[in-house]
C-alpha cells in the first residue's frame, strides 16, 4: 500500500462537526466529481474515502447512496469507486457552494465554508482526498502535491495552505496545476493539519533516521578528508626529510630538527597533535603542535634550498 493510500485511509475514519464536513465535501466535489442535468458522480481509487463519502452525504443530506466498484480499463488491477448522487442536487451544490443559484460554477467557494480554522484544515483535508499524494519518505526526496484541472481551485488551495506557512508553489504539468511542497518539515506540518496524527509519527521517525544518518555520513566524509590530508602532510614531510638526508645528512640539522625527522620517520601516519604528544612524553620535553609544526617549515625550506641548488647543479 503506497503512503498516499495510507493517509488517506488513516483520515477517512476521523469524525468531524457539521461545518468542517461540509467544507471537506465541498473541496472533494471541486476537485473530484461530474456535475451533470440531474446528476452528481463522485470518484475515488480509495474504499475508505468512498465509504466516507458515503457516510457523510447520508449524514448531511439523509441520503442512502449507492457505492460502485470497477476496474480501471486496460488489465490494469486498480479499482475505482463510484457514486452517484440524484437527489437534492439543488441543496448539495448551494450548501458545498459548488453552483450559484443560475447553477453557474462558483470559481472560489463562499466565505462561509472556510469561515474558521478547523474549517479551513477541513478544506484542505477533502483536497487532499480528492487530488493528493505525498511520497512515502523512505525515497529519495520529500514530495507533495495536488493536481488540478482548475486554475482557481489550484490557486485558491496554495493560498490556504499558506495560510498555514506551508510555502507552497504551483507549477503546470501537461494540462494540469500541481500544487506541490518539497520541505520536509512542511510535509510534517501539512499531516498535522489534516490529522493524520500516526502518519505524522510515521514521517518524523522516518525524518530523523534520514537526517542522523546524513549527518553521520557527512562526519565520515569530513573525517575521511582529514585522514587524508594528514596523510598527504606526512608523506611531503617525508619526502622533505629523505632530500635533507641524501643531500647533507640528518646529522648536520640542530638538535631540534633532527628530533623532529627522527620522530616523523617513527611515527609516519601521526597527525602533528599526535606527534607533538609523542615527542613530549617520550622526551620528557614540552612541544606544541605550533611547534612542532615550526620546525618542520624550516625541514621544508632546508629542503627546498637543497633541492634547487641540485637542479642547478645538473643543469
Amino acid at each position: 500500500m503506497s503512503f498516499t493510500a495510507t493517509v488517506k485511509n488513516e483520515i477517512s475514519l476521523l469524525e468531524f462537526s457539521r461545518s468542517e464536513n461540509i467544507a471537506e465535501l465541498s473541496a472533494f466535489l471541486r476537485g473530484n466529481s461530474k456535475i451533470s442535468n440531474g446528476l452528481i458522480e463522485l470518484t475515488t481509487e480509495n474504499a475508505k474515502v468512498a465509504k466516507r463519502l458515503y457516510l457523510m452525504f447520508k449524514s448531511l443530506y439523509g441520503l442512502d447512496l449507492k457505492i460502485e466498484q470497477k476496474k480501471l480499463a486496460n488489465f490494469s488491477t486498480k479499482k475505482i469507486y463510484t457514486i452517484e448522487i440524484t437527489k437534492r442536487l439543488e441543496e448539495i451544490v448551494n450548501d458545498l457552494s459548488i453552483l450559484d443559484k443560475n447553477n453557474e460554477f462558483i470559481e472560489n467557494p463562499k466565505e462561509y465554508i472556510i469561515d474558521s480554522q478547523e474549517e479551513k484544515k477541513a478544506y484542505l483535508r477533502g483536497s487532499f482526498l480528492s487530488k493528493g499524494s505525498i511520497n512515502d519518505p523512505k525515497t529519495s526526496q520529500y514530495h507533495l502535491e495536488f493536481g488540478f484541472e482548475n486554475k482557481h481551485e489550484a490557486v485558491f488551495v496554495q493560498r490556504l495552505l499558506n495560510e498555514f506557512d506551508m510555502n507552497s508553489k504551483i507549477i503546470i504539468r501537461d494540462t494540469k496545476y500541481m500544487v506541490y511542497i518539497k520541505e520536509a518539515e512542511k510535509i510534517s506540518d501539512f499531516l498535522k493539519i489534516i490529522n493524520a496524527f500516526q502518519a505524522v509519527l510515521y514521517y518524523e521517525n522516518i525524518r530523523i533516521y534520514k537526517e542522523q544518518k546524513n549527518n553521520t555520513n557527512r562526519l565520515n566524509n569530513c573525517e575521511q578528508a582529514n585522514m587524508d590530508k594528514i596523510i598527504e602532510t606526512c608523506n611531503n614531510q617525508l619526502k622533505e626529510i629523505d632530500i635533507i638526508d641524501k643531500e647533507m645528512g640528518l646529522e648536520l640539522l640542530d638538535e631540534k630538527l633532527k628530533e623532529a625527522c627522527l620522530y616523523r620517520r617513527k611515527y609516519r601516519e601521526s597527525s602533528l597533535t599526535e606527534l607533538s604528544e609523542i615527542i613530549s612524553l617520550e622526551t620528557n620535553s614540552k612541544i606544541t603542535k605550533s611547534g612542532l609544526n615550526h620546525r618542520f617549515r624550516k625541514i621544508k625550506e632546508i629542503a627546498e634550498r637543497l633541492d634547487t641548488n641540485k637542479k642547478k647543479h645538473k643543469a
